[in-house]
């Protein structure tokens, strides 16, 4: 089913307990679906567009180089990826309480199950500890090794979870690392559908996962 919006920005409407706030960007029928932390660390706060601060700008960079943005910017060209945060609300330089996830917690997962893309792209430790325990079946009880994770694929709950390190913490290997992983990626069948339209009358497709 298609989604009915054409809406860049905050196609679903989110209105957040919070005076201000950062809400999600891109293409409501995404593949890809990048998941931040929160505006104070990957940027936003002037632009209203997640990942527009000098760390959020070399992400998408690579987004670019991977074929997953056609221009970068305050306002970038995106190609069926969608941007949000786990915390969308802007509350001042202090790390918000988990209490304070956990009630915004609500928005994310509406906006992602909405957005309905089929890789979870995570960007840094927190949105990929939340992904990998709420969204795949493995449990992880022990540290995240973003090193090693970084442009990984890990199979989700019907999703492909591909983990980025934090881009403020990328050295020269960690953009083409990622560019090569979205690369061979995309040339794959990452959408993992079935057409169980072959059973049933008439000649409509009926994809699932």
């Amino acid at each position: 089913m298609e989604n009915v919006t054409d809406r860049t920005s905050n196609p679903f409407g989110m209105r957040p307990p919070c005076d201000r706030f950062v809400p999600g960007y891109g293409d409501a029928n995404a593949d890809f679906h990048v998941v931040g932390d929160r505006p104070e660390v990957h940027g936003g706060l002037d632009t209203a567009v997640p990942f527009t601060n000098d760390a959020g700008r070399r992400l998408q960079d690579a987004l670019v180089a991977a074929g997953l943005f056609r221009s970068a910017g305050d306002d970038p060209d995106v190609r069926k990826t969608f941007l949000s945060y786990l915390h969308m609300c802007a509350l001042g330089p202090d790390e918000p309480p988990q209490s304070s996830y956990d009630d915004l917690e609500r928005f994310f997962d509406a906006e992602l199950r909405a957005i309905a893309a089929h890789v979870l792209l995570p960007v840094g430790e927190r949105a990929t500890r939340h992904v990998l325990e709420t969204y795949t079946a493995q449990a992880w009880k022990t540290d995240v090794e973003m090193e090693a994770l970084h442009a990984t694929e890990i199979r989700g709950s019907g999703f492909l979870v591909v983990p980025i390190r934090e881009p403020a913490d990328w050295d020269g290997t960690h953009h083409d690392r990622l560019v090569d992983g979205l690369r061979t990626l995309r040339s794959t069948d990452y959408r993992r559908e079935a057409d169980l339209g072959r059973f049933n009358p008439g000649d409509d497709p009926y994809l699932v996962r």
